[in-house]
């Protein structure tokens, strides 16, 4: 199993007053998956996606990556954890402006201390695999929409991480452009990748394997898609 949660709970406070995030969720994701996860504002889905992505700690309860208890480590080792497992793609794309499309692909490498030629070559093999050889030494003002994202895909792929997390990927882009972009999705899930899917659009959760819905803080529903027939849908009591 690549990712296990076991009765995991986030609470801030809010002034004088502790507001549950996350109110003790249990979750299996394994080696390849496509889930999406779903839910309204306050439903606790960033939050769960910022755990996921290392980028905050629960206050309680498991989280298990590749077997390693993430839950207890201190704050480098979870920026190590994140820039070597996890690859972000955000709605807002996050590329830096003045600097080329290779550039930007190639900034994990340089935190990771990756050697010059091995940057460029990996970075060059990932902006190919999103289909933009031809758009390398654009700026993103050079790009439309679409080109941007896959070259925040190319960013989010060029370490081999262990899960692609993409939250709301296609929320700055039109239709037909963020049917483009969750069509790369698929090809990249085809070929091995594990992605994991923030969104609050059913037709985007649709390209998923399985959808899973949060409300007030806990998994309401846990759902298989299949296209070609009736979804298998479990409800959490």
């Amino acid at each position: 199993m690549l990712i296990e949660i076991k009765n995991l709970k986030k609470d801030y406070l809010m002034g004088e007053i502790m507001v549950p995030a996350l109110k003790g969720v249990d979750l299996k994701i394994g080696k390849n998956e496509y889930v999406a996860i779903m839910g309204p504002s306050g439903s606790g889905k960033s939050t769960l996606m910022n755990i996921l992505g290392c980028l905050d700690t629960p206050t309680s309860g498991q989280y298990l990556f590749n077997k390693i208890d993430v839950s207890e480590l201190n704050d480098n080792e979870l920026s190590a954890m994140r820039n070597r497992e996890i690859g972000f793609v955000f709605q807002s794309f996050n590329l830096l402006p003045r600097m080329s499309s290779l550039h930007n692909v190639e900034l994990p490498l340089m935190y990771a201390g990756v050697h010059k030629l091995e940057r460029k070559e990996r970075s060059v093999k990932a902006l190919e695999r999103v289909g933009l050889a031809d758009r390398m030494m654009h700026k993103p003002s050079e790009l439309s929409g679409g080109q941007r994202q896959r070259v925040a895909v190319a960013r989010a792929l060029v370490t081999n991480p262990g899960i692609l997390l993409a939250d709301e990927p296609t929320g700055a882009l039109d239709s037909k452009t963020g049917i483009e972009i969750m069509q790369l999705f698929d090809e990249l899930h085809r070929e091995g990748n594990t992605i994991i899917l923030i969104t609050h659009e059913k037709d985007i959760a649709e390209f998923a394997h399985r959808t899973i819905h949060l409300k007030d803080g806990m998994i309401f529903t846990d759902e298989l898609n299949n296209k070609n027939s009736k979804s298998k849908k479990k409800q959490i009591p």
